[in-house]
């Protein structure tokens, strides 16, 4: 059951790369629309509102990044900004769907989706496609890369500059689902095994199937919740599908895989927001990584092959 064609997806595009190590990951939204998403979810039907780029500093104009945590204030303000953005955008009636940019980002889209959530009296679940577990804090991240710590904030770890944003945890761990990982660090480690978040490794897909992992993975998000949040690292895939990212692992999905992915969160009908985050047009071949996408996007919001 796709998304019904009443609701208005808005779409916001948040250029930032100040989490991230390499630069390029600002022009992802950019790109994408490029790539013809806009055009691509109206031939399903869908009404649509484009809303722009948040401003955003970049990073080599955002000051030195200084302390253990790189560019903090700054990220903080992009975040706090984008947190208004998806709180305007849910008293509307609209679903989100943000590009990014790097994946700290989602501690803004969630910060504003847990405000409007308590508002409304609504409790949303939580499904992190990614090569990794973005779960670090302060104490255990070795690079001090804030795009690694997203959902750790989400889960109620981490800096209570980056936590204060929204009531925590933003994201209830026994609704939560790690889809995809394949790189942790030690630290990631610890603490998803302390919050009790559902992770699905690449090893369960490899023996499961996607189709019966995302099941599994269904069943967390959707099971009690009045619909779920979609945070989508395009690095999830393999880095032969998708080259144009920051931090590429090998052994992801394949095309087919991720397609199933997001045919099945379409099929559900309770996709509630949605953030596609990672593409880096600066390392990407003719911008296919972006192309592929809006692909997947397509497939989330009902795009069928027949």
């Amino acid at each position: 059951m796709p998304i019904s064609n009443s609701r208005r997806i808005e779409v916001l595009g948040v250029p930032m790369d100040l989490g991230s190590h390499l630069r390029g990951v600002d022009m992802g939204p950019s790109a994408i629309r490029i790539a013809g998403l806009l055009p691509r979810l109206r031939g399903l039907g869908l009404r649509l509102h484009d809303r722009g780029n948040l401003a955003v500093p970049h990073a080599v104009d955002a000051g030195k990044a200084g302390g253990k945590l790189k560019y903090e204030s700054a990220v903080r303000r992009a975040c706090m900004q984008l947190a208004r953005e998806v709180e305007t955008i849910l008293r509307g009636g609209g679903l989100p769907l943000v590009l990014g940019g790097d994946h700290s980002l989602a501690i803004g889209t969630l910060a504003g989706l847990a405000r409007g959530a308590r508002r409304g009296r609504r409790n949303l679940g939580l499904l992190w496609v990614d090569a990794h577990g973005d779960c670090n804090t302060p104490a255990t991240s070795p690079s001090g890369n804030i795009h690694g710590m997203p959902l750790a904030v989400a889960l109620g770890l981490g800096p209570p500059s980056l936590r204060d944003l929204a009531p925590q945890p933003m994201a209830a761990p026994e609704h939560t689902v790690l889809f995809g990982v394949r790189n942790l660090d030690a630290g990631e480690k610890r603490n998803l095994k302390s919050l009790g978040a559902t992770v699905v490794t690449m090893r369960q897909i490899d023996e499961l199937g996607v189709y019966a992992a995302m099941q599994l993975a269904l069943r967390k998000v959707c099971g009690g919740t009045d619909g779920f949040h979609l945070s989508f690292d395009i690095d999830s895939l393999d880095p032969r599908f998708a080259p144009g990212v920051g931090t590429p692992v090998q052994g992801g999905l394949t095309v087919r895989e991720a397609h199933l992915l997001m045919e099945l969160v379409a099929d559900t009908g309770k996709l509630a927001s949605c953030e596609l985050v990672e593409v880096n047009p600066v390392l990407d071949e003719r911008n296919a990584t972006a192309a592929l996408a809006v692909d997947l996007l397509y497939s989330a919001f009902g795009g069928t092959i027949l």
